[in-house]
């Protein structure tokens, strides 16, 4: 199979927004144990200054004080294509778990995945992507991935024409054109709470998977949840899910103790 730079790929592993996930045999010159990583491969040519912007932000992301975020190893251009190799988790994810997962796992992936974007948060970066392919599976939990570039490799891009994004995921004022942030990411982790208790979105079944679509349904929609969570969960996904941004967790932190608070209920029964 293809690879890129001195990466071989061995398989895909699926597409996301804006690029291919490839399994690939490590380089020694990373000098990491691991045998396999995952290279992301960015769809596009990507401009100098995009290059830039990605890599900076790849460096806050790898050195942000959190082992609770996906480790990223290497970034770099071959013959105009972006990528960057990191960590390779295959418990799967929380959308697409290789393991069966109970409750209590769903949940304490989802605690780790707000570690992560608090440690992020403190350094001044929003997420931007934070939804249950995104956050990984772990023996010890969670690892939150995926470092939602977008926005930096296409400045000023419209949400719409982003394709399969995890708008349900996505806090509805960014669709609006407010800036992603710390609140924005705190309303994702909300939405990925619900996901990893009852398998399904807070907007139900969507019925398209057009972009344009689906911004229209979300924004003349008001999520709603599950009427068996349990009620440490309810209230700290409505509290997430709040339309006045003053009334969300303060920090993701915050939701990650609130989020052990609804594991151990859930441990109890």
């Amino acid at each position: 199979m293809q690879g890129i730079a001195d990466y071989e790929f061995i398989r895909p592993l699926g597409e996301s927004n804006y690029g291919t996930n490839y399994l690939a045999n490590t380089p020694a010159r990373l000098g990491i144990a691991a045998d396999q990583v995952v290279v992301k491969v960015i769809a596009g040519p990507t401009s100098d200054d995009a290059f830039r912007r990605a890599t900076r932000e790849l460096k806050h992301f790898s050195v942000a004080d959190s082992d609770r975020l996906v480790a990223v190893y290497d970034a770099g251009r071959h013959g105009g294509a972006f990528y960057y190799a990191m960590e390779y988790l295959p418990m799967g994810s929380l959308e697409k778990p290789n393991v069966p997962l109970d409750p209590r796992q769903s949940v304490d992936a989802v605690r780790d995945a707000a570690l992560a974007a608090h440690a992020l948060h403190e350094r001044g970066i929003a997420h931007r992507d934070i939804k249950p392919a995104n956050i990984l599976i772990a023996e010890d939990g969670g690892r939150l991935a995926d470092l939602g570039l977008s926005q930096l490799l296409s400045p000023g891009m419209v949400m719409t024409g982003l394709g399969k994004i995890g708008l349900e995921y996505t806090d509805p004022s960014i669709m609006l054109g407010a800036q992603a942030s710390r609140a924005s990411d705190i309303w994702s982790l909300g939405a990925c709470l619900h996901f990893a208790l009852t398998g399904r979105g807070v907007y139900g079944e969507l019925q398209s998977t057009e972009p344009l679509l689906l911004v229209r349904s979300i924004l003349a929609s008001q999520p709603a949840l599950a009427a068996d969570l349990p009620p440490a969960a309810r209230d700290l996904i409505a509290d997430c899910l709040d339309a006045d941004v003053a009334k969300r967790p303060r920090t993701a932190a915050e939701v990650a103790e609130r989020a052990s608070g609804v594991a151990a209920t859930l441990a109890a029964v």
